[in-house]
């Protein structure tokens, strides 16, 4: 014997759901907000377990950027659209360091490369030693040697924070 379906009747038998729906919801909500029903628990690993897999570093970490500065004006500068840096100076002690480093580029004050990294990496030509913070800067020292440079705040267009190291090396274009 089949059931008669009087008009309205979809609307009808979908009404219980809906009502049981949303006091159930709401009450497992209200548990999970009073602490009774957390999320499902990770099973920790067993002594026999393979150890996780270490976070991979970032992928520029051991990538040494790369600017070409210039003579200009009486110091050395360069420019750096991706940061945005245009004719950023050199100042108190840096120019006499790329002095140095240049000293067998031919025309390297018509630009040169300087390569620089917070970690080693092959053929580095001098490591810089973070000394004191002065002025939002910081002052480094050549490894070995008493020259002093101070590298402005621009530092932190390549560097979250100072790093305690930098590693410097100069090519010709």
């Amino acid at each position: 014997m089949a059931c008669k379906r009087t008009p309205g009747w979809r609307r009808m038998a979908m009404k219980p759901m809906k009502l049981s729906i949303i006091p159930a919801g709401l009450a497992l909500l209200t548990l999970m907000i009073l602490g009774y029903i957390g999320p499902t628990p990770v099973p920790s690993p067993s002594p026999t377990s393979t150890p996780p897999i270490p976070a991979p570093a970032p992928a520029m970490a051991n990538i040494p950027m790369v600017i070409a500065p210039y003579w200009y004006q009486g110091t050395w500068v360069f420019d750096d659209e991706s940061v945005g840096l245009n004719k950023e100076p050199f100042v108190a002690g840096v120019p006499e360091m790329i002095n140095d480093l240049v000293k067998d580029i031919p025309n390297a004050r018509s630009g040169f490369r300087l390569l620089f990294s917070s970690v080693p990496f092959p053929g580095y030509q001098i490591e810089l030693t973070r000394v004191k913070e002065e002025y939002g800067g910081y002052w480094y020292r050549v490894k070995d040697q008493s020259a002093e440079g101070w590298l402005c705040p621009a530092l932190f267009k390549y560097f979250e924070t100072a790093p305690e190291t930098i590693y410097v090396k100069a090519e010709q274009l």
